[in-house]
């Protein structure tokens, strides 16, 4: 099947894509605009990649949309981002529901503002029963704060051993397909503690272009990259 003039084989499609969106700030900087702009660019191509991934037929796509090392960012750059949140939510909510698209969250959502929360929740709710694409929404997400997480929930559980599907259980993506594609845009090569224990045999995608210039075109080429590699999981 083509999509937008690239030819992708439909059997061999990757079943969990995540993407690190990086470059919103570099995005405005680079026009001489305040960075929040570039997040507004930014919340563009997370639609389109979203309806892209949708007609593809990718099972599950995640998001770094913030993660626990943002919360260094200035107070007011912090807030401008969940205020975003709040109106994709607003705006897309009958988009999602229509196009048949789950949503869930993984990170440790009880620490953002209850306003943004109860968005979020609402929403995760509201498209639980939808059986298309799912979109894993990375909040306050961390690798290394996932891992821990998921140990004092073994701990906490009496859990004397466990063994790596065991352990996978405790994870925010226990009930996500294995991460097969990392797509990072920017130009930065670099995993930024992001899904650190799924990254084991995952297939990395590095792309200089800033995420609000991300297109569905090049959504696909990344596709069509990852079709044209030998996946041998360790073996010969």
């Amino acid at each position: 099947m083509k999509y937008f003039g690239v030819k992708i084989d439909e059997n061999k499609l990757p079943k969990h894509v995540g993407i690190i969106m990086d470059g919103n700030g570099r995005w405005a900087m680079k026009r001489g605009l305040p960075r929040i702009f570039g997040h507004r660019a930014g919340v563009k191509t997370v639609k389109k990649i979203v309806e892209t991934a949708a007609k593809i037929g990718i099972k599950c796509l995640s998001l770094y949309a913030f993660s626990t090392e943002n919360w260094r960012r200035p107070q007011k750059e912090i807030q401008a981002l969940f205020n975003l949140l709040r109106q994709y939510i607003k705006k897309e909510e009958k988009n999602l529901m229509k196009n048949n698209i789950k949503l869930v969250v993984s990170g440790d959502i009880s620490k953002i503002d209850k306003k943004t929360s109860f968005a979020l929740q609402n929403l995760v709710n509201k498209l639980k029963n939808n059986t298309g694409l799912i979109v894993n929404l990375c909040i306050n997400y961390g690798g290394r704060q996932e891992i821990v997480s998921a140990v004092n929930k073994i701990i906490s559980a009496g859990i004397k051993s466990v063994d790596e599907k065991k352990f996978e259980e405790f994870l925010y993506t226990k009930d996500l397909p294995e991460l097969d594609l990392l797509i990072r845009t920017s130009g930065e090569q670099r995993i930024s503690n992001f899904m650190l224990w799924q990254i084991a045999y995952t297939e990395l995608y590095f792309t200089k272009t800033l995420w609000p210039d991300f297109t569905p075109e090049e959504f696909v080429l990344a596709i069509k990259d990852f079709q044209s590699r030998e996946r041998r999981f360790g073996a010969v």
